[in-house]
């Protein structure tokens, strides 16, 4: 079990426990509330019967209080709950008063089932990316001495050679030194079009192997590889934490203190204006325990983590996703955002934009690509089977399926030849093509060795694409920003498509992550924004107003097409 699934199958089995503690301390106190009705105990014996449940689930929380006191950090939430609990066991022991005892576990109780709910929520927003591990390469073809191993990709050194089947991950950069292939990159860069390799092209680790089989030398240790890095990446995000701190915690440091130096004074200063201090001592006293009980924010205290728990999951709902609570927090202050293209902005698919045909019809054009196409794995041949989705009934007869690596597809549909593919394809048949002024990949075809046209296949950008852009910028964001892993050109269209301020094209992931880390520290020196009058009602300190891609880089970097996400 890689240490990625055996930290969820942790935070999995962390919650079960909760959950358990959270039950069990609810029927503990269930049955100490009948202890206390039936048996007539003294104030003395309940305290002990009701210190079962309390301590049970409110142990941890007692502890945090204690080691903030060890550490001079008192006034936290933890220290806020545990004053007003103990207040509320020890309030029954003054003259005339009555026991609160119940009130105590469950402040404690309710308290708890807050954190479980943020925990939860907080889970479930990692699991969202998990499947980022399906990048990691399981196995190394090492070619040893005209043998083949099957090592483990950290067992291969630099310099040696790896074969790459079709429909295998590519386990470490390299260089190919033999056969030629197209590579889905999309996991990597999120670049829609697969690129086609030949021998001298450099492969990263990640990739999948679309087509031929390729040998390919390894120009670094798995250790130093790009999908090693990326996997470290998200492994140690947890580690790169924000420095934001969650709103309660930031509230109890003023209102913790407050409470209690108000507490104090409501028990000690106004017997000494009576001029009986013992005698109205314990009546002050009192009352000030119970303002110290009727102080404690218990609604904000569970309120607050079940915000957030709504937040996040009718975020991750809308297929938005967020890492933590402290990321919404921050939401309000957001002045820049960055999006990545494919399967955010864009559907992450192929599909047929335009077609340009030449000695046909636009429908005889793609009725036979799609059938040239017909049993091809690519991408663009997916794209052209969706475009003429009746090829496979339509009765013709398909024969000589050639598929020639780097070029394109060969076939016989009835009495035609027709060739389907690049420029490089119609420049080996001799056919004169032209090229395109669309944007996209550019498809060739050719009938009997002549020029018929060619079929534009691009990624669509979304239709509310547009509209959330505008929206975001009436909302007060100032600044839009689109990375992407693909081509400039097609990065360009789409950014002035979508009215995006500025883009930023081939780019690998850590690309991406360099240029967020330029950003911030861009953002550090930038002057206080005009905020809409919604977001100036806060008081956090300016140190506090991180702009919202100011998150861990491996959300922004499980972007996948089957459920795209937004960068937030």
């Amino acid at each position: 079990m890689s240490e990625h699934h055996h930290h969820e199958h942790h935070h999995e089995e962390g919650l079960k426990k909760q959950i358990l503690k959270i039950a069990v301390a609810a029927l503990l106190l269930i049955a100490a509330v009948v202890v206390e009705k039936t048996c007539g105990l003294s104030k003395w014996q309940l305290l002990l019967v009701y210190l079962v449940p309390y301590l049970y689930i409110g142990f941890d929380t007692l502890k945090e209080a204690a080691e903030g006191l060890a550490h001079r950090e008192a006034f936290n939430e933890h220290f806020l709950m545990s004053v007003a609990t103990l207040g509320a066991l020890c309030i029954g022991f003054l003259p005339g008063a009555a026991t609160q005892y119940p009130e105590a576990v469950f402040v404690m109780l309710f308290f708890q089932i807050g954190e479980l709910f943020e925990g939860y929520a907080e889970g479930k927003s990692r699991e969202s990316i998990a499947h980022l591990m399906d990048i990691r390469p399981d196995v190394a073809h090492v070619v040893r001495d005209g043998a083949v191993e099957d090592l483990g990709p950290e067992q291969v050194a630099v310099g040696e050679t790896i074969l790459v089947k079709p429909g295998e991950k590519v386990p470490l950069d390299g260089v190919v030194v033999e056969g030629n292939t197209s590579l889905n990159t999309v996991a990597l860069t999120g670049e829609s079009v697969p690129r086609n390799a030949g021998e001298g092209d450099e492969v990263i680790s990640g990739c999948v192997n679309l087509s031929g089989l390729v040998k390919v030398r390894t120009t670094k240790a798995f250790g130093e590889s790009t999908v090693s890095k990326i996997i470290d990446l998200v492994e140690h995000a947890t580690e790169s934490k924000s420095k934001n701190e969650t709103f309660i915690t930031r509230f109890a440091r003023v209102y913790t203190p407050v409470v209690v130096f108000a507490a104090l004074a409501l028990a000690l200063l106004p017997p000494l204006f009576t001029g009986d201090f013992m005698g109205s001592f314990a009546t002050w006293l009192y009352r000030a325990l119970m303002f110290l009980v009727v102080s404690c924010p218990c609604a904000l205290v569970i309120s607050v983590p079940l915000t957030f728990f709504g937040g996040i999951g009718g975020a991750s709902r809308k297929g938005i996703l967020v890492k933590g609570s402290n990321y919404l927090d921050v939401l309000s202050k957001v002045d820049t955002v960055v999006f990545d293209k494919t399967g955010t902005l864009t559907h992450g698919q192929f599909a047929v934009t335009a077609v340009h045909p030449e000695k046909c019809d636009e429908w005889h054009l793609l009725h036979l690509a799609a059938h040239v196409e017909h049993y091809s794995t690519h991408p663009v041949g997916a794209a052209l089977r969706d475009a003429f989705p009746d090829e496979a009934t339509d009765g013709c007869k398909l024969s000589e399926v050639e598929e020639m690596a780097g070029l394109g597809v060969k076939a016989k549909v009835d009495q035609w030849t027709v060739c389907v593919g690049n420029a490089k394809m119609m420049d080996a048949i001799g056919a004169k093509w032209h090229d395109c002024e669309h944007v996209g990949t550019i498809v060739h075809v050719a009938i009997d060795g002549e020029y018929a046209g060619h079929i534009v296949i691009n990624d669509k950008v979304k239709e509310d694409s547009a509209e959330a852009i505008s929206d975001l910028k009436s909302l007060g964001v100032r600044r839009t920003v689109m990375l992407t892993g693909d081509r400039k050109e097609v990065g360009q269209v789409v950014a002035e498509k979508l009215g995006i301020d500025e883009y930023h094209a081939e780019l690998l992931p850590a690309d991406k992550v360099a240029y967020i880390e330029k950003l911030l520290t861009a953002h550090s020196q930038l002057p206080t924004p005009n905020w809409p009058s919604w977001a100036t009602a806060s008081t956090t300190p300016r140190s506090w107003r991180v702009p919202m891609w100011a998150l861990p880089w491996e959300v922004l970097a499980a972007m996948r097409p089957s459920r795209p996400p937004m960068w937030c």
